[in-house]
């Protein structure tokens, strides 16, 4: 009898200290998304053609596609997106059903929650200073971050979702750069501290960006080795959203260009919002 109430004990203590880091780790979020929304300026310029005439072609054709003339340049954007997250490999990615909420406020940071749907639920957060998600709300099944490496790998995700989402945090200016690929292609680096990052963007005739492609720090490959390889994503459903066009639809993944390209984040994208932006 004593065996069972210890046990039942030990149990009571470590839901207790599961509920609790789960607490911690919401409140956490919470902070974090306060932080990036108050980067977002209030009375920020508009955007004009002659911000970005000196750039190569392929830009300037990006830039009067993604925004309109006279379009206040809100940098930190809400995204609300639901679709297929895969817990798998490409051989067996085993796609769920998710729906997750972003901020995103490059190059300072992001916080992505995201929650499965259907069977055993996963969810929390991803951000430029932790990935925490668990089983069941409490079960913790990753707990990483505060490394150079992950700082350095989130920055590379950063940066390449800019490309699609907020294109008025890569406008030119002394910590971001543009030179030609070539004809359809532009490539942008992006430097924060010692942190830096470039993407290329492949843009259509239109000035639609068809792909981001970039050699991310990472180490989803089977010996679990932080190294650069290439990560990227393609974009669709193209919206006007506060004078902004931006991709409705976005699959990325690891090892872009390869044989061995795995689309494990497949987004259907509900809703785009600035905070602070005028309705």
């Amino acid at each position: 009898m004593k065996l069972v109430v210890a046990a039942l004990v030990l149990l009571g203590i470590g839901l207790a200290a599961l509920l609790l880091l789960r607490l911690l780790d919401d409140r956490a979020d919470r902070a974090e998304w306060a932080r990036l929304v108050a980067l977002q300026p209030r009375s920020p310029p508009h955007f004009t053609p002659e911000l970005v005439a000196h750039l190569p072609e392929p830009a300037r054709r990006w830039f009067a596609f993604a925004i309109r003339a006279g379009t206040p340049l809100y940098p930190v954007a809400e995204i609300t997106m639901r679709g297929r997250f895969a817990l798998g490999t490409k051989e067996d990615p085993r796609y769920r059903p998710m729906e997750a909420r972003q901020i995103l406020a490059a190059p300072e940071g992001f916080l992505w929650r995201m929650r499965t749907r259907g069977g055993m639920p996963l969810s929390g957060s991803d951000s430029a200073r932790w990935t925490r998600f668990r089983l069941a709300g409490l079960i913790p099944v990753a707990r990483a971050g505060g490394t150079p490496d992950h700082a350095r790998s989130a920055f590379g995700r950063m940066v390449a979702e800019a490309a699609f989402w907020t294109p008025a945090a890569l406008l030119p200016g002394p910590e971001v750069r543009f030179e030609p690929v070539d004809a359809e292609t532009v490539r942008v680096t992006v430097r924060r501290g010692e942190l830096e990052q470039a993407v290329e963007i492949t843009v259509a005739a239109d000035g639609r960006p068809e792909r981001v492609v970039l050699q991310r720090w990472s180490d989803a490959n089977p010996e679990r080795r932080f190294r650069l390889q290439p990560f990227g994503g393609v974009a669709s459903d193209f919206r006007e959203v506060a004078g902004f066009r931006l991709p409705f639809r976005v699959e990325g993944g690891n090892m872009f260009g390869t044989e061995a390209w795995f689309p494990f984040f497949l987004a259907e994208v509900t809703e785009i919002r600035f905070p602070g932006a005028a309705p």
